[in-house]
């Protein structure tokens, strides 16, 4: 890597940056605790971004992306650890936007998820999805369920990620980590390819379409464990997503499978605490036999319902935990009614 990249990537580890953006005519970018922030630094050049993409890229990644112009790939440097570097182009010219992946696999109470979560990533078989918006820490937590179920249960994991975010070591269980455009062409060949692995689970970095979704629940509906990730804002909406992506009678097959093999969706988003740094806010649903039901009958706008009833069932709505955090003193009201699903009702709450 170039010499100035690696004073940047030294930069990023001692002000702990998620993210480094290198965007020509712009300082170098850090995005810290939420907030992009300029480094003291001169203007990105065109011939900065190139030749650091010279210095990392072999060469059929610099092939690839002379040839689409876009690519996603995962690098380790001494400073930072693993990261994710996605390349672009903007005014023809060569960009960079660069995620840190950290050194660990955080505690279910360091990231602040719900106790539920726990017992989900015990589950032999169906389908669990981790939802929410970009940067949203979707892959910290999938990595946590894969750590959990690496430590405690032995079985072969297969992993399918664009890229590769987190090495796991093998502990209990096997695990097989297989990249995008490194060790498979898509993640819909590779899902298909990853049942003839004998898995126990099979781990999607994203579900993208509907090749990928169908054959996620056929696996989930035949005897594996499945997690995967989708860009969604809450779990209703994920559902919803997810049936809205066939038509017809492949739609209602979907529809069948999604309430056999559904376990459990964790949505979340990071929200700036009071205190420096994030949190995370979370809703969880379980699927019990009402959420199953519901799903069967296409009366989604009933799970609202469920979750706020269904908290014996260890379900959580985002308002809820929303105002827990609110009272706990760990993000302010303005954040909290920002984010609520319900304002109105979130406000009189809090009156």
């Amino acid at each position: 890597m170039t010499p100035k990249l690696n004073r940047l990537l030294e930069l990023v580890a001692s002000e702990n940056a998620s993210d480094l953006h290198l965007i020509v005519g712009v300082p170098p970018s850090l995005r810290i605790n939420g907030d992009i922030i300029f480094a003291d630094d001169g203007a990105v050049t065109v011939e900065d971004t190139r030749a650091i993409l010279d210095s990392m890229l072999n060469d059929a990644q610099r092939t690839a992306f002379e040839r689409d112009w876009e690519l996603c790939v995962s690098l380790h440097h001494p400073a930072v650890g693993r990261m994710r570097v996605t390349l672009y182009r903007r005014n023809a010219s060569p960009e960079l936007s660069i995620r840190f992946c950290g050194h660990r696999i955080f505690s279910r109470e360091e990231l602040g998820l719900p106790v539920k979560v726990e017992e989900l990533a015990r589950k032999r078989n169906g389908l669990i999805l981790v939802t929410g918006p970009t940067g949203a820490g979707k892959t910290t937590t999938l990595n946590y369920l894969v750590d959990s179920i690496n430590r405690e249960r032995r079985c072969k994991i297969v992993t399918i990620e664009d890229p590769i975010e987190f090495v796991h070591e093998n502990n209990l269980a096997i695990v097989v980590q297989q990249e995008v455009l490194t060790d498979t062409h898509s993640f819909g060949r590779a899902l298909i390819h990853s049942l003839r692995q004998d898995p126990d689970v099979i781990v999607v970095g994203e579900m993208r379409d509907h090749a990928a979704i169908a054959t996620a629940l056929t696996a989930a509906e035949t005897g594996h464990l499945v997690l995967a990730t989708l860009h969604s804002p809450s779990t209703g909406q994920a559902i919803e997503r997810i049936i809205g992506t066939f038509e017809g009678n492949a739609q209602r097959q979907v529809v069948m499978q999604l309430s056999n093999s559904l376990q459990g969706i964790i949505s979340q988003e990071l929200l700036p605490s009071i205190n420096g740094g994030r949190v995370l806010a979370s809703e969880l649903l379980i699927a019990n036999s009402a959420v199953r039901n519901i799903i069967r009958e296409n009366q989604l706008h009933q799970l609202d319902n469920v979750l706020q009833t269904g908290t014996r069932d260890g379900m959580q709505l985002m308002d809820a935990c929303l105002h827990a955090l609110y009272t706990k003193c760990s993000i302010t009201y303005d954040v909290a009614l920002s984010r609520a699903r319900f304002p109105e009702h979130f406000a009189k709450r809090n009156t």
